[in-house]
């Protein structure tokens, strides 16, 4: 059952050195007041998981926390490359990681089993494509029914979750709108997960076929108004396309990098969020 909890408590008592960890979110709802807030909290030896990992995941190499990445695609959406994770793999700066890389739909679908408790999914995918040759994850088994080859990878189970969403009810329950990629399944697959959210309200008004997560699927909610800036909450506040465009030009540059990295993330807190989007929220 979830706990009501501030951000830090949440992070501290939820996120380990060591942990695998997922901080998902697909264009929409992406937990950068939880990334942040891992960052002050110096958590280290991390592997990470996510389908299109941005700017969060770009902080959070370049400050030297992550291990290996397990992800479908990289880069600013909209903008370009990920500076701080390509200086990694490429100079080992601030050190080396390990990368296991995946297609859109292999992630997905190891979401998805995790989610049910299996241990890999199986698809039709990797067709003529060379990651296999690659990532040694990526096999392949013969359907005992039709005998037809498969896809298959490994199940993702992270040992938490953190994803930002608009509403949580009093009783935990966690309501998803907009776009929503695949938060639900790494909820369910993970084996803890801390939910961000805008407000929390008396009765979610959820339609029938929203994506609503129970209180019994969360283990910690923290209320973060602004908590997925910049990118964006459907009915809150719009995409700051401005800060992205700035994020490449501040990661290219390791000292400019760690400059911002300690005014806006270390010396910083999660209130700030709510500062940095009052405008946006006020015009949405």
């Amino acid at each position: 059952m979830a706990h009501f909890l501030p951000l830090p408590d949440a992070v501290a008592q939820n996120l380990k050195s060591g942990d695998t960890v997922a901080f998902e979110g697909f264009t929409h709802l992406i937990p950068h007041a939880s990334a942040h807030e891992a960052i002050r909290q110096d958590v280290r030896d991390l592997t990470l998981v996510r389908m299109t990992p941005d700017v969060i995941y770009d902080q959070l190499i370049g400050m030297g926390m992550v291990r290996k990445l397990i992800f479908s695609y990289a880069g600013n959406p909209g903008v370009g490359l990920l500076r701080r994770l390509r200086d990694a793999v490429e100079n080992g700066w601030p050190h080396r990681i390990e990368i296991e890389e995946h297609s859109h739909a292999a992630m997905a679908n190891a979401y998805e089993a995790g989610a049910a408790g299996l241990p890999f999914a199986t698809f039709r995918g990797y067709k003529g494509a060379e990651l296999a040759r690659v990532n040694a994850n990526i096999r392949s088994v013969t359907c005992p029914f039709t005998g037809e080859e498969l896809a298959a990878v490994p199940a993702i189970r992270p040992d938490v979750t953190f994803i930002h969403a608009q509403k949580a009810d009093r009783k935990g329950n966690v309501l998803i709108e907009g776009i929503v990629g695949v938060q639900k399944e790494a909820v369910l697959a993970a084996k803890r997960a801390v939910v961000t959210v805008e407000e929390v309200v008396d009765d979610l008004a959820a339609h029938p076929n929203a994506c609503v997560l129970p209180g019994w699927t969360v283990s910690a909610i923290s209320v973060v108004p602004g908590g997925a800036h910049p990118s964006y909450a459907h009915g809150y506040y719009p995409r700051d396309n401005a800060s992205y465009i700035a994020w490449d030009k501040i990661a290219a540059d390791r000292g400019e990098f760690l400059a911002w990295m300690k005014h806006n993330v270390l010396d910083a807190s999660p209130e700030d969020f709510a500062e940095r989007t009052k405008d946006l929220r006020s015009a949405a």
